[in-house]
Parts: structure tokens; sequence; C-alpha cells
């Protein structure tokens, strides 16, 4: 089994590793193995972490699941391995960073078959045995599977989601247990020492005694501290993981809300509902965890007080649970004022996120004071709501605090007391004192237990304003699943109709018309006829549209929203450019890109003279709002972070109407160079600029008027021919002022 001749070297296998580097190799063996399933991966949409020379198992498992697969990472030995002759192309990892892929295994002659990534289908897979594949193989391999069947299901955010994610950590949970159960154990001996020191070693003046208990002191006391670091430890750890489980749980959720919630609701208040989240991670990993922590110190100590006196244990206990019985009747309350905190503060935050998002109107229009008064008037409403829970919570404190005094204070007079009037097996001073020092420790679970039940009411609102965001329908089906058909660009609109949520009026009707693929489409028409709503439903936007829209003959809805996005190209009248350098974002979102790719997009919008000419070139650093950058030099970076992946449709919607007459000259001179082998729909008030268009659609109150070329609609629609004459009556009339005349609600036949 395993002989050289039919076995090789898998760095060998292929002239893969000296053309490709170990990064391209392993993101090859990954998507050869998605093909296999049906998945069409792209690497120009891998994202890999900054700190990774090569990606890792974790990172390479949601580059696959974001795009509906499913992958799994596991560690083999050659014996589980070599069974593996039935499975799917497998993945091994190699420790230079690279990949291999294994499509079949033979036990029998101890040998597995590996495929060059790079090859052809029918390129001869390569044998290779036990002792060639120890050398390069870590042991890792990464399963892929193909997407999910059925539904994707998401569960909602509430208690029952978080505690799968705490349980989550079962190994971590258990050590914790084991941890404080120990500790529990230990903390009962050094009172039960204290009772003896008093007991023999003080009335007896009993030296070896003493030292005997000293020693075990000393030897307790290093078991309790390295107990008691190895939990912090672990909690530590705990926390944070749950931590980062949650932000990035609730992360995805949010960015797999629809872009219409966004519009219709305010930043500011999702941003500080989503925030509530904390409080409740906050509650898991900080009072929950330390009353439940707490729990089996008292189911350990509860016993001794027993023991050592039954009387004051029950005056404990009666104690303690009065305090439980004061929270519970104050809980309502308390609920009702943290609610209306949480609100307040909600409310003041969404305030200061719409001033700093809008700092520039208020600075230019003057408008500070105003702004001041919304913030004072914010401000008083969390003072007021937070002065009356405070108070609340403060009567509620008072009330408990005899009962709390007499568990820590009452209890060694009580039992002084019994100890001086008992004739017979009275409490000793020792029992007395060793029951003084466990009693506290009964007392603050039981007082924790309570005060977590209060806790619980701000836990269960701050969960029901997160839960309001992020449990909404969200677009994660149709982002990971549907067709991935080749694009071409040929647009079809078939009885369209579309209404917005609340409105009382549709804004498309009846859109009937279609443009072969490689057109340059014009969407003309007054404001609010529906120009900007078409190109929402190209985007995937809006998908509760009637009729049919087409993609290459293909349902609209029915292709994978993320690949119909990446196969789309956008820009907006305003376009948003992250903080950061003008080469990352015009490859935001194909960070796979080489800077060739991102130079010719920058030429292909105009952008590269502008570019060159600044001080560090395409590194050039972009501060937030772009105020570094003109208007026009920001639209041409939009346009080139847009045609960067080469998409088959290009929409440009309103993309010029904020530029000045020079940057509008110079992207439209672009135009036919952006139009060549794709089909550009573009949406603009001023026709000048869709005068070379192949098609230009008129629309009028969701309605199709006509449509035709730039001549036949001048001569035969007297709705184009007028918008063309009031942008044009001065340069046509020689300064005529002459009103222009009523535009008709009729034209010509669309076409």
């Amino acid at each position: 089994m395993g002989q050289t001749d039919h076995s090789a070297d898998p760095a060998a296998s292929g002239q893969a590793a000296s053309r490709h580097t170990p990064e391209q190799i392993r993101l090859q063996a990954v998507l050869c193995a998605a093909r296999f399933h049906g998945m069409a991966l792209d690497v120009r949409d891998f994202i890999a972490a900054t700190d990774e020379s090569s990606p890792s198992i974790p990172v390479l498992m949601r580059w696959v699941e974001e795009n509906g697969g499913t992958a799994r990472g596991l560690h083999l030995h050659w014996r589980a391995l070599v069974r593996m002759r039935d499975m799917p192309p497998v993945v091994l990892m190699f420790a230079d960073g690279s990949a291999g892929l294994m499509v079949g295994a033979d036990e029998a002659r101890g040998v597995v078959w590996l495929a060059d990534p790079f090859a052809s289908p029918d390129a001869a897979p390569v044998a290779v045995n036990e002792l060639r594949l120890r050398g390069v193989w870590t042991g890792a391999v990464l399963l892929v599977r193909g997407a999910r069947a059925g539904t994707v299901v998401e569960p909602p955010v509430d208690f029952a989601w978080l505690r799968g994610l705490v349980l989550g950590e079962r190994r971590l949970l258990r050590d914790v247990v084991i941890a404080s159960m120990a500790i529990s154990i230990l903390a009962v001996f050094p009172p039960l020492i204290v009772m003896q020191v008093i007991d023999r070693v003080v009335n007896f003046h009993s030296m070896a005694t003493l030292v005997s208990l000293t020693g075990l002191v000393g030897v307790m006391a290093f078991y309790e501290i390295l107990l008691t670091h190895a939990r912090r430890e672990i909690t530590l750890v705990l926390t944070t993981r749950l931590d980062t489980r949650i932000s990035l749980a609730v992360f995805d959720r949010l960015l797999a809300l629809p872009l219409e919630f966004f519009e219709r609701e305010q930043a500011g208040n999702v941003i500080g509902r989503v925030g509530a989240i904390y409080r409740v991670r906050q509650f898991m990993t900080g009072r929950l965890l330390n009353t439940f922590l707490d729990l089996f110190t008292l189911l350990v100590v509860l016993p001794f007080l027993f023991w050592l006196s039954l009387p004051l244990a029950w005056m404990t206990l009666a104690a303690a649970g009065l305090i439980g019985a004061v929270i519970v009747v104050a809980m309502p309350a308390m609920a009702r004022l943290v609610a209306r905190q949480v609100r307040a503060e909600m409310d003041r935050s969404a305030a200061l996120h719409e001033t700093v998002a809008g700092i520039r109107t208020v600075k230019t229009l003057a408008l500070e004071p105003v702004r001041r008064e919304v913030w004072d008037e914010k401000t008083a409403s969390v003072v007021a709501a937070s002065l009356d829970a405070g108070r609340m919570g403060n009567w509620v404190a008072t009330a408990v605090m005899p009962l709390d005094l007499f568990i820590n204070r009452g209890i060694i007079l009580v039992g002084a007391y019994l100890a001086i009037t008992a004739t017979t097996s009275g409490l000793e001073a020792g029992a007395l004192m060793a029951f003084a020092m466990l009693g506290g420790r009964v007392a603050a679970p039981l007082v924790s237990m309570a005060r977590l039940i209060d806790d619980l009411n701000e836990v269960r609102s701050a969960l029901a304003e997160a839960g309001s965001v992020l449990n909404r329908p969200t677009e994660t089906r149709a982002l990971t699943t549907g067709l991935r058909p080749p694009i071409s660009g040929a647009l079809s609109f078939a009885d369209v109709g579309f209404t917005y949520p609340g409105a009382a009026a549709p804004a498309l009707s009846d859109i009937t018309f279609s443009v072969p693929a490689g057109t340059m489409l014009g969407l003309v028409g007054r404001s609010g006829s529906g120009k900007s709503t078409i190109t929402r439903l190209l985007q995937g936007v809006s998908r509760g549209y009637t009729g049919h829209l087409r993609l290459d003959g293909v349902d609209l809805r029915e292709i994978n929203l993320t690949y119909l996005r990446r196969s789309c190209g956008v820009v907006l009248q305003d376009n948003f450019l992250f903080r950061g350098t003008i080469r990352d974002n015009i490859i935001a979102g194909r960070p796979g890109l080489t800077l060739e790719d991102v130079v010719r997009a920058a030429r292909l919008a105009g952008a590269e003279e502008f570019i060159e000419r600044m001080p560090a070139g395409y590194d050039t650093w972009i501060e937030e709002g772009s105020t570094n950058i003109s208007g026009g030099q920001r639209q041409r970076l939009a346009i080139a972070r847009a045609v960067i992946s080469d998409p088959r449709l290009l929409i440009l919607d309103e993309a010029t109407s904020a530029l000045d007459p020079e940057s509008e000259a110079v992207v439209n001179a672009n135009l036919r160079h952006l139009a060549h082998g794709r089909t550009m729909v573009i949406v603009s008030h001023r026709l000048a600029s869709l005068v070379d268009c192949n098609r230009i659609c008129v629309l009028d109150r969701g309605h199709v008027v006509d449509i035709g070329t730039h001549a036949e609609l001048l001569a035969r629609c007297d709705l184009y021919r007028t918008l063309w004459m009031q942008q044009n009556r001065l340069h046509e009339t020689g300064g005529d002022d002459e009103p222009p005349p009523p535009v008709p609600h009729e034209c010509g036949d669309a076409a």
C-alpha cells in the first residue's frame, strides 16, 4: 500500500503552487467544493481578516454560509480521512496556507486522491499516501454542503434566543460550576475553624491545636485563591465569548433587515433600540451569573447553619424572605418607571444622533438654539424618569434595610441572648461567631435572587425594545437562496404595479415595456412619476410589486438578492463614501480586486486625473462625510465603485443632478464608455444628458406615457416636448420669458 508509483507529493500534484499564492489555492479549493454542490462563489467577494496571511476555517465557513451553503471544520487523523471514500470533495488545509481538494480515498491501498483546484475537471487526480500527506497536512479539513433545504427560519430575539447562546458555551459553564462548588465547600471551613479557635484554642490555651489549625488555614487559603482565580478567568472568557456571540448575531440580524425599514425609521431610534440588547448582556454576564454562582454557596452553607443553630437559621431565612417579598411587591411600579426611563434615554440618544448627522445643516442655518432646546427637553425627560425610578428604588432599599441590618447585626445579639439564657445545649461563643460569618453568605444570595426579579423587569423592557427592531422580517432567505443566472441586462416589465406601504395611491401602475441587453435607457418625468421606484425594483430593494419584472427572462424575485445586487452597479444623487482610502472605497464591494482593477475603474469614471494629482494618490484618506473632496470628485468615485465589478446592469439615479456643469460634463463624457457592453438605466431631470440614450421612457403619475428615442419623443410626445422646451426655452427663444404652454396629460401610444 502507498507505493511510490501510486502516490505523489501533494505540493507537486500540479503546477498551481508555482502559479498561485497559497491563499488563492485555498480559496479556489473551497470554490471547487462549493461548485460541486451547485453554489457559485466568487473569489472577488471574499473578505478576509486583515491579520491573516491565509484564510482560516472559520472565515471560510462564514464565506460559504453567507452564500447559502453550510460548512463544518474538523480535525481528523489519517485513519478517519482514508475511510471517507464516498464523500463529496473535501478541502484539506496545508501547513503553508494552501489547501488540497480530496476527491476520493482507498483504505485498502492506503491512499487518498487529490485534485488540483485550478486544473480542468477532466484532469486526473493524484494518489497520495500517509507519509507524504503528513508532511504538508495540518489535520484540519473543511466539509462543504449545499444550500439548506426548506425555509430559512430565524429565531426571534427573546429569552429563548439568549438561552440558546448561553448554552452554546456548555464547557465553560461546566468549568465555572465545578469551580464554584469547590469554592463553596471551602467557604464552609473558615467559620468552622474560627469556632474551633475560640472554643478550643482560646479557652484551653492549646498551642498545638493552634499550629495545626494555622497550617490547615494556609493550605485551604492557597486552594481557595487558586480556584477563585481560575473561576474569574473562566468567567471572564465566558462573558467575553457571550458578548462576542451576541454582538455578531445582533449585527448580522440588523444587516439582514430590508432597506425599506431603515428608510421609515429614525436612525437614532434604531440605534437606541438595538443598543438596549447590551443591557441584557450586562445582566446575563453580571447579576444573573453572579447570583447563579452564589446559589452553590447557599446550598452548601445552609445545612451548616441549621446544624449550628436551628432558631437563628430560621430567623435568617425569614428576614431574607421578607426582603424578597418587599421587592416583589414593589416590582410592578419599578417596572413601569424603568420602562419610562429606557424610552426617555432612547429618545435622547435619537436626538443626539440626528444632531450629529445633520451638523452641517445645524451650523449653516444657525440652528444651535433650536437643537439645544430639543436636547434640553429630552434631557429633562430623562432626568425626571431617572429621578422617579431612583426614588422608588430608594424607598425599596430603605424598607429592606432594617431586615438587612438584622441579618448582619441583630442575629449576633439574638444568638448572644440564646447563649446566655440557655440552660442546656446552649450556643457556644465559637458557634455564634461561625454562624455570624456564614449567615452573611446565606443572606446575600437570597437578597440577590429577590433583586434579580426586579432586574428582570428592566431586562424585559430592554429586550422588547431590541426585539421591536431585530424581530422584523429580514432578507436572509432572499440573500442566501435563489437563482444565479448569467446576466446580460435584458429588461422586461409586464403590468408591473407597486404601492409604498401606507401610501394612498400606487407609485407604479401597469408598467409595461422591454429593452434588450446593452441598451442605454433613460427615465424621465416630473417629480413623483415613478422613476426612482423603477430603479428600486431593479435593485431588489422593494419586492412587493405585482405583475412580472424579468431580467434576461428570469423573474427578478427568483434571483438571489446578493448575486443580483453584486451584478448591478448603482450610483445615486448623494453617495456615501466610507472613512478610509480612495482605494478602499472603490473596492468596497469587491475586496479581492487588485490595484490594476481600481485604476481601470477610476479611468472609466473619469476619476483618474484628479486622483493622480493628490499627494497620496489612491492611498489618499477620505475623511468622514467626504469633507476633503468636492462633490464632483465624490460622485466620480461612486461611479468607479459601481463599475469596478464590471456589472451588466448599471443604474444612475440622478447621478449628475448635484454636480457643477464642469463635473457633469466630465461624467457625461464617460457615459458612452461606461455603456459599452452593459445595460444602463439613467434617471435624470436634465434631458440634455439623455439625448444619446437608445431608448427614453417617459413616465407620468406612475404610468408609461411613451418610450422611444429623443427625436421620436420630440416629434410625437407632448409631455416630453414640453419638458424639453422648459429646460431649453432661453436657448431656443433667445431670452423670451413667455410662460411655457400647459402640460398635457396624454401623449402618443407607448411603444
